[in-house]
C-alpha cells in the first residue's frame, strides 16, 4: 500500500473501527413486560420502530438491542428477536441476527442508495459455490414520526481477508451475473436506480438507454465519471487535457470491445479497496459499496490501494480473461479514483490524476498514428 493510500485508509478505517466497538449496554425484552402500552411508550423512537417491524414481519419481538458503535453520520446496533428467520447462507444453521443503522436524516438521504446497492449485490451473488457473502436487506425507511430513518440488514460475523483465489472467483461471478429485474436492471443499461456516493463524493448514476453497449458506456464514463470529478476538482490543467486531448478520442481505447466483445453491464462494487474487503462465515465478503452497473474493468480503478496479488488474479481470470486493451484503459479507470481522492483529501492525488491523463493522451496519440 502506498503512503498516500495508507493516509486515506487511516481516515476511513478510524470510522470503521469505531463502528465495531461494542457497548456493554443491553436493552432486554425481559425488562419491558409490564404491558404493551407502557412498554411502547418507554422505548426510544428506534426501539419502537424495531418492535413494530419485528411483529409485522412475524419475527416476534426484540430480544436484545445492543449498541455497536457509530460513524459521523449514523449509529449502529446489533439486534436479536424472539422468533428469528433462518440464515440466508445454506452452510449456516444459526438464526439470523440483524445489523441496524439509524440516522436523524431521511432514508432517501442516508440509506436508500445503500439498501438498493446491497440488494443488487445480494441478487448477483446467489447460486453456486464461487459467490460473495453479502448481507440480506430486510427493511429500510423513515421513522413513523418522520424524524429519522433506519435500515435493517443481516448481521455478518466479519473477519479479515482470507482466500484470495476464492475472492477473485466470487467478484468475477458477481460481474458475470446478468442484468435482471431482480437485480434492479431490467433494461440492461449502465448506471443505477439512484445516485449514490463514493466516499463522501456524490456519484451520479443516470440510466443509459436499454440494451446499452460499448458506445453508451464510453459516453457514461466520459460524462458522469471523469467529467463529473473534473468539475468538482476545478484543476485547469486536467480539465484542458481531458476536454481537448482525451474526451474527443476516448472511443479509440475501446476499439477492441465491439461485436462479440461488446461491453455488457456488470454490477460493480464501485469502491473496491483493501478496507472494504473481508470474509464472513468462511466466504469472501465485500462491503461499503458505491454500486452501479458498468464495464467490469472499471472495478479495478482502486487496485493501487487494494493489494490484489497473483492468487486473486488467478481466481478472477479463471472466469473473466483479460481483454487486449486492458492496460491501455487502466489509467482511465485509475484517474476516476485519483480525482475522487483529490476531491476528498486534497494533496498529491491531483499529481497522480495528471499522470494518468497524460498517459492516456500518449496512448491515444500512438493509436492515431498506427
Amino acid at each position: 500500500m502506498t503512503p498516500r493510500c495508507r493516509y486515506a485508509a487511516a481516515a476511513i478505517l478510524l470510522q470503521k473501527t469505531l463502528a465495531f466497538l461494542h457497548s456493554p449496554v443491553i436493552i432486554s425484552s425481559d425488562t419491558r413486560r409490564t404491558g404493551i402500552v407502557s412498554m411502547m411508550s418507554a422505548l426510544s423512537p428506534l426501539d419502537r420502530e424495531l418492535e413494530t417491524w419485528a411483529s409485522a414481519s412475524g419475527f416476534g419481538s426484540v430480544e436484545k438491542s445492543t449498541p455497536a458503535g457509530s460513524s459521523g453520520w449514523a449509529s449502529f446496533r446489533k439486534v436479536t428477536v424472539t422468533d428469528p428467520p433462518s440464515s440466508t447462507d445454506d452452510d449456516d444453521d444459526e438464526p439470523v441476527s440483524f445489523f441496524v443503522k439509524s440516522s436523524t436524516r431521511s432514508s432517501e438521504e442516508m440509506f436508500y442508495g445503500e439498501a438498493l446497492g446491497l440488494e443488487a449485490m445480494y441478487a448477483c451473488s446467489q447460486g453456486g459455490e464461487d459467490t460473495l457473502r453479502i448481507p440480506k436487506v430486510f427493511h429500510y425507511g423513515d421513522y413513523s414520526t418522520g424524524k429519522g430513518s433506519f435500515v435493517i440488514m443481516e448481521y455478518l460475523n466479519l473477519a479479515g481477508r482470507s482466500d484470495d483465489v476464492a475472492l477473485g472467483k466470487a467478484v468475477a461471478s458477481m460481474h458475470l451475473a446478468p442484468a435482471t429485474e431482480e437485480a434492479g436492471n431490467p433494461t440492461k443499461a449502465f448506471g443505477f436506480a439512484v445516485d449514490n456516493t463514493i466516499g463522501g463524493t456524490p456519484q451520479p448514476n443516470p440510466w443509459t438507454k436499454p440494451n446499452s453497449g460499448t458506445q453508451e458506456w464510453v459516453e457514461f464514463f466520459r460524462d458522469h465519471r471523469i467529467g463529473h470529478q473534473l468539475n468538482l476538482a476545478g484543476d485547469p490543467y486536467c480539465s484542458k487535457l481531458w476536454d481537448e486531448d482525451i474526451a474527443p478520442r476516448l472511443h479509440l481505447l475501446f476499439e477492441d470491445l465491439k461485436g462479440e466483445k461488446e461491453i455488457k453491464p456488470s454490477l460493480l462494487h464501485g469502491d473496491l479497496w483493501s478496507g472494504n474487503i473481508g470474509s464472513a462465515d468462511g466466504k469472501p465478503s465485500i462491503y461499503d459499496p458505491a454500486v452501479y452497473w458498468g464495464h467490469h474493468e472499471a472495478e479495478w480503478g482502486m487496485a493501487w490501494c487494494a493489494g490484489f496479488g497473483q492468487k486473486f488474479w488467478e481466481g478472477y481470470r479463471s472466469l473473466i480473461p483479460k481483454d487486449e486493451g486492458f492496460l491501455d484503459r487502466k489509467p482511465l479507470y485509475d484517474a476516476y479514483h485519483q480525482l475522487n481522492h483529490y476531491n476528498l483529501f486534497g494533496g498529491g492525488y491531483i499529481g497522480s490524476a495528471r499522470s494518468d491523463l497524460e498517459s492516456l493522451k500518449k496512448k491515444l496519440n500512438a493509436k492515431e498514428k498506427s
